[in-house]
């Protein structure tokens, strides 16, 4: 008697999810390309990890989703349609695998005129074939033939016409076989909807576990790109272990996902391009979802974002777009119009009087460049100046930060300024990079340059030069050191640096040191960790990284 009810339950609800139904879009629904561009996917496996059985569908604008069938299957894999062939291990391939394979024809046996889902999967379990969603239309197809010809000769016998799949649609199978179990095709116009169902739900994909659902935009053919569309705080427990390790002081916790949540909200960078907000890397912030089974989000980095719900940076009355952060600022963090080149009245540099009082893994760094690798980058980033005899940072800025970086070669200079300095020098070939926007070269403090005067030049020496005081009293200065206020308060400009006779690097080695980790611009993460363990609150960690903001 038990399974007899457990069977007209699942017909009842079979029935009852068969209709395309609209659902109220949940407030803050977040976006995330999980692949795309050059890593989209032929194929992509689902399978649950909580709950069991997908709905299919799609997102209206508003991002509600609409329902049109369901499967009770836990691991399925969306494949883009056309001719696919599945190999020996269950992996499937636009293209002839090595060894055995089983191939699935881009040519149906089409059925039409079906009312609704359950409909066409009663006749599509019947012919032996699958219910499909075409042009928002319910139709059923059978077969996968690798010809019209072949289409055509068996659609006589069910009554129905040879179709083809086209560059738009995507295939729904039970994976590691080649049974089909839904194909859409919307044309573009509307990407397929993978919903768990469930309540709490919990997917596997590619090694991690996610919540909410899954989106598969096929608009112009080729690969699928897979994006997981996913509840705002959630979304935020999902960045916070990645970003932030997940046993951090809860204040510092708490400071990082006002961030993130800031950061989200703010960005949609990616959306017009690939339908999506934001990315999963670091491009935009690393997000993992509920993890791989072993590190991810803990009792600890979850709290951090329940205490924090919905609050969010601002700036006059505004939401801050670019509530950035980065890993260590070696001891200051810089103004993003020295590093972007906007001047964004929240994001100004600071001394760090904090980070330094707790410990900071590869806080340090040293690389070094020969003179040949460098010719190389600046050629292959099309910024050639011949051989490379010279480098060095030509101005630093008021807190001690690279602002310009000059090479000099037999073909010419080039400058570069801002977050260039360090990114002109990262190479995947030699695998070396420049990690902070605060370092020097061969130990030197200004190469052909010397100190910064308001921005529009530069004098080699602090000798000789005068300073006019607030009430007006002109004094000369001596030595190479000097105190000046800035807006963030009183620094020390060095006027000190050597230009060895002949230019270049006596030994062929240009030897780079610096501290710190990123662009230095907004949040330390690890001075947020520092400020933390010293006793202070996230809204007070968030008042010093950000000028004028408000938490709300």
């Amino acid at each position: 008697m038990k399974n007899k009810l457990l069977t007209l339950l699942l017909v009842v609800t079979f029935f009852a999810l068969g209709a395309p139904r609209a659902e109220a879009a949940a407030s803050d629904i977040v976006k995330v390309g999980l692949r795309y561009g050059s890593s989209a996917l032929f194929s992509a496996n689902l399978e649950n990890a909580v709950g069991s059985g997908y709905e299919f569908g799609y997102f209206e604008e508003d991002r509600s989703f609409t329902s049109l069938g369901w499967t009770e299957e836990t691991a399925i894999s969306m494949t883009a349609a056309g001719t696919a062939y599945m190999d020996g291990s269950g992996a499937y391939s636009p293209t002839v695998p090595a060894g055995g394979f089983r191939a699935m024809g881009e040519w149906h046996v089409q059925l039409d005129g079906f009312r609704s889902f359950e409909e066409a999967a009663d006749r599509a379990r019947a012919e032996g074939g699958w219910p499909a969603w075409v042009d928002w239309e319910h139709v059923v197809r059978i077969g996968c033939y690798e010809s019209q010809g072949e289409a055509e000769a068996e659609a006589g016998r069910y009554g129905g016409r040879a179709v083809r799949s086209s560059s738009t649609g995507v295939l729904v199978t039970r994976t590691r076989t080649t049974e089909i179990l839904f194909e859409f095709d919307c044309s573009g116009v509307h990407a397929l909807g993978v919903r768990p169902s469930g309540r709490d739900t919990s997917t596997w994909f590619k090694g991690y576990k996610y919540g909410g659902a899954f989106e598969y935009p096929r608009v112009t053919g080729g690969n699928l790109n897979v994006v997981n569309v996913v509840g705002l705080e959630e979304y935020v427990k999902g960045v916070i272990p990645y970003e932030m390790g997940g046993a951090w002081p809860l204040e510092a916790l708490e400071a990082q996902a006002v961030c993130a949540r800031t950061f989200v909200r703010g960005h949609n960078k990616h959306l017009s391009s690939n339908g999506f907000d934001v990315c999963s890397g670091v491009d935009c912030q690393v997000y993992n979802g509920h993890g791989s089974g072993g590190a991810g989000p803990s009792a600890i980095s979850d709290q951090a974002v329940e205490n924090t719900a919905g609050l969010c940076l601002y700036y006059n009355g505004s939401l801050v777009q670019d509530a950035v952060y980065h890993s260590s600022d070696g001891g200051a963090t810089e103004d993003g119009a020295n590093v972007w080149g906007t001047d964004t009245g929240y994001l100004k540099g600071k001394a760090d009087p904090y980070e330094a009082q707790t410990s900071v893994p590869n806080g340090s760094y040293t690389v070094a460049y020969t003179a040949g690798e460098l010719s190389w980058i600046l050629d292959q980033k099309g910024h050639s100046v011949g051989t490379v005899q010279d480098v060095y940072v030509s101005e630093y800025t008021p807190l001690g930060n690279v602002r310009q970086v000059t090479f000099v070669g037999t073909g010419g200079t080039k400058t570069f300024t801002g977050d260039d300095c360090r990114m002109i020098f990262y190479s995947s070939t030699y695998q070396k990079s420049v990690s902070s926007m605060r370092f020097d070269i061969n130990g030197r403090r200004g190469g052909a340059g010397g100190v910064s005067v308001n921005g529009t030049g530069q004098i080699p020496s602090l000798d000789g030069a005068f300073v006019i005081s607030g009430g007006g009293a002109v004094s000369a200065l001596r030595g190479n050191e000097a105190e000046a206020i800035t807006s963030s308060g009183t620094v020390t400009v060095s006027g000190e640096f050597s230009q060895p006779s002949g230019g270049g690097s006596s030994s062929g080695n240009f030897v780079i040191t610096g501290t710190g980790n990123g662009h230095n611009v907004g949040m330390s993460q690890y001075g947020a960790k520092a400020m933390a363990e010293l006793g202070y609150s996230f809204r007070e960690i968030l008042s010093f990284y950000y000028t004028d903001i408000t938490i709300e």
